[in-house]
């Protein structure tokens, strides 16, 4: 049975449509205009046991919305969803014990409180054994590198390592499904790889099924093999990261060396493709992907060429053309 199964899930926002002016004020007190938002649209999807999946989409997509309604916060306008079995907005106890919610800009750490006494205050309310909390709290601490931090106040801690402790705080009680939305929002790129590390490791010793939404490509890259990218609240692709290139780069990128490249006018260096980048003994270009072997026989036939290249757009920039239509 997949760990999350999503059918038709829809969410509706109503919102008052404020008219302009002092006018508009008046005539809202006795007789208001509304509107009706879709942030979420018809979303259909299963994630098995275990998987660690990509959630994409730009800012507003409905990616955050879902993941409240899969975590019981939200109730939905249409729609069913089973996680592990449990319909999440009916909010049942043994549900409740069996996933976690991270959210990179809400913090569940009291925030005048040293990081430990929160931590212990999850471990009580989940009732997890003393020996067992010391085990856990102690090698996640050490993997993330936030063990002598443990005392010090929320308040005090960088953000990188507040989002750490965040972490910590989620995954003490072990559960089965992990909902990530940006947990690297802010950090730099120490902590960012630190954090990245700890999920890939955790996702592969716990077998914990985990949704991941997040703007820096990185994670994604290097966590997930799968992805699922909505838009407007609507589905847009489900499928594996390295499909996306195929299915939406309708490029490559073709790097020349050669003497003297600067001395050419980009002017009549256009017919053999689009001049991305120009520098002194090399020239890139972005080419068709059914002319690539064409371009390349012409390049060594009439530039003085020493080296050649060809790689496949960066999936950064696919993904930003995918969100830019």
């Amino acid at each position: 049975m997949p760990a999350i199964e999503v059918k038709g899930l829809t969410k509706a926002f109503r919102t008052y449509k404020k008219q302009p002016g002092f006018s508009g004020a008046i005539k809202g007190l006795f007789r208001r205009q509304y509107e009706q938002t879709f942030a979420v649209n018809d979303v259909s999807f299963k994630i098995e046991p275990g998987e660690l999946v990509g959630f994409l989409g730009p800012n507003g997509a409905g990616k955050t919305t879902t993941l409240k309604m899969l975590a019981g916060l939200l109730y939905p306008t249409g729609g069913t969803a089973q996680v592990l079995g449990h319909t999440p907005w009916e909010r049942h106890d043994d549900y409740r014990r069996q996933f976690a919610l991270v959210l990179g800009q809400k913090n569940q750490l009291w925030w005048d409180l040293p990081a430990r006494e929160s931590l212990e205050l999850n471990a009580k309310i989940y009732g997890i054994p003393k020996e067992h909390f010391e085990k856990t709290v102690g090698d996640m601490t050490t993997l993330l590198d936030v063990k002598d931090k443990l005392n010090v106040s929320v308040r005090e801690l960088s953000l990188g390592e507040r989002m750490k402790m965040e972490l910590i705080a989620s995954l003490l009680h072990e559960p089965k499904v992990l909902f990530l939305d940006e947990p690297t929002i802010g950090l730099d790129v120490t902590s960012q790889k630190t954090v990245r590390d700890f999920i890939r490791r955790h996702n592969a010793q716990q077998k914990t099924t985990i949704l991941l939404t997040s703007h820096y490509m990185a994670d994604i890259q290097e966590l997930c093999e799968r992805v699922i990218i909505i838009d407007h609240g609507k589905l847009f692709f489900d499928g594996k990261l390295a499909e996306i290139v195929d299915r939406f780069a309708d490029c490559k990128l073709v790097t020349i060396r050669c003497e003297n490249a600067d001395f050419y006018a980009e002017a009549d260096l256009s017919r053999y493709g689009e001049v991305v980048e120009k520098s002194p003994g090399a020239i890139k270009f972005k080419v068709k992907r059914d002319r690539v072997i064409q371009t390349c026989k012409t390049l060594l036939d009439g530039l003085p060429v020493t080296d050649i290249d060809i790689q496949e757009v960066p999936i950064e920039e696919v993904i930003r053309q995918i969100f830019a239509r």
